[in-house]
C-alpha cells in the first residue's frame, strides 16, 4: 500500500480522503486547519458520539484527542521512513455537551526524534473546557515493525 505524502501545505480538503473507512471518518472527526506544531479539528455531539444518557462520552474525547495529536505527529515525519504509534494518552474531563460539534486544538510541547508530546484542548461553541488531554506519541522506523 502506498503512504500518502502529507505535508503543511497538504489542502485540508485532501485529508479527508485519506480517513474512508476509519473510526475518524465513523465518528464525524473532521480537521479544519493545521500548521507547523498544531492541529484543529471538530466532532459532531450525535449518536456516534454519545454515552448511555446521550451526552458526549469521555471516551470520544480520547479518540478525538489521539486522533488529531497523532495526525500532527505525521505532518512531521517522513511518513515513507516512520511510522507515528499513540503509546500514551489521558484527559480529564471538566464539562459537558450534550448536542452541536465540540472543537479541539492540539498543540505540541516536544518534538523528539523518538517521541512526541501534545497537548490537546477540547471546547464547545462558545468556548467552554470540556476536556483536556496529554498525549504521546512514539516514532519508529518502519523496518522496527
Amino acid at each position: 500500500m502506498e503512504i500518502p505524502k502529507i505535508t503543511y501545505s497538504t489542502p485540508v480538503e485532501l485529508i479527508g480522503h485519506y480517513l474512508k473507512n476509519t473510526m475518524v471518518e465513523n465518528l464525524g472527526i473532521r480537521f479544519t486547519a493545521y500548521g507547523e506544531g498544531w492541529v484543529e479539528a471538530t466532532m459532531p455531539v450525535d449518536h456516534r458520539t454519545f454515552r448511555p444518557g446521550n451526552m458526549l462520552h469521555g471516551g470520544a474525547n480520547l479518540a478525538l484527542a489521539e486522533t488529531i495529536a497523532g495526525f500532527g505527529s505525521m505532518l512531521a515525519v517522513e511518513l515513507q521512513e516512520y511510522d507515528v504509534r499513540g503509546i500514551q494518552v489521558s484527559a480529564n474531563h471538566t464539562g459537558k455537551a450534550d448536542s452541536g460539534e465540540v472543537y479541539a486544538r492540539a498543540e505540541v510541547l516536544h518534538f523528539g526524534k523518538r517521541t512526541h508530546v501534545w497537548n490537546v484542548d477540547i471546547k464547545n461553541a462558545s468556548g467552554k473546557l470540556l476536556s483536556t488531554a496529554r498525549v504521546t506519541n512514539m516514532i519508529v522506523k518502519r523496518h522496527e515493525r
